[in-house]
């Protein structure tokens, strides 16, 4: 499929050739919902953690003999059955949440949310996003016309997908309010669907859905 290519002055300079496989992918909810719950549980920390009998402290001596007082047998006053004891199921910082998720299923997620949202207009391609200077008031003063924004409004709302090398654009956007920038290697559902508005750069269709291998060959 071919779509307009822009560009940063919103002009029509071109055209070039959408790949079918990503852009005209079938939209598989369910498949999406999977691997974005996976993507998030991958980012979990524990943070709670309740200490167990081995790390609080005290409890180093028998707290009486074993045998001739009448009483229950006790090793530690740390045991889980003594008050100020060490908690015996409680939460652990030592959980893992992370969860498997096939590198197929993440390029079939991928493709599908792409497909959904050049299907609903959301996806703009440009001749190259490149900015002549890292700053943010400058890429700000380019994407503001582009997005129909209002002079004082700082809530863009984008996703910007550079080239490798676009370190300029990288370090520009970095204080734009909900905008990020991120290269076709590290595109991922999660920032596709946190943002509505997507911005290619010509040069990274090629690279967007490829596994890393074929992406070192070709650079």
């Amino acid at each position: 499929m071919k779509t307009d290519v822009y560009n940063l002055e919103n002009k029509v300079v071109g055209e070039t050739e959408l790949p079918d496989k990503i852009f005209g992918a079938k939209w598989n909810p369910d498949l999406v919902r999977q691997v974005l719950l996976a993507l998030r549980a991958n980012e979990r920390r524990p943070w709670a953690h309740a200490k167990g009998r081995g790390e609080v402290r005290g409890g180093g001596r028998k707290p009486w003999r074993q045998k001739g007082t009448g009483r229950a047998r006790h090793g530690s006053i740390r045991s889980p059955l003594w008050r100020g004891g060490g908690k015996a199921h409680g939460p652990s910082k030592e959980r893992d949440y992370s969860q498997k998720i096939n590198k197929k299923m993440k390029r079939l997620a991928t493709a599908s949310v792409l497909s959904k949202k050049w299907n609903d207009k959301e996806i703009k391609v440009f001749d190259n996003l490149e900015v002549k200077e890292p700053k943010t008031k400058i890429l700000a003063g380019v994407l503001k016309p582009i997005l129909n924004l209002k002079k004082n409004s700082k809530k863009m709302d984008l996703l910007l997908v550079g080239q490798a090398h676009s370190k300029n654009l990288f370090r520009a956007a970095r204080n734009l309010v909900k905008a990020k920038a991120v290269s076709p290697e590290s595109l991922n559902i999660q920032d596709l669907l946190n943002h509505k508005n997507i911005f290619i750069d010509k040069g990274a269709i090629s690279l967007i859905g490829v596994p890393t291998k074929q992406k070192d060959e070709s650079r």
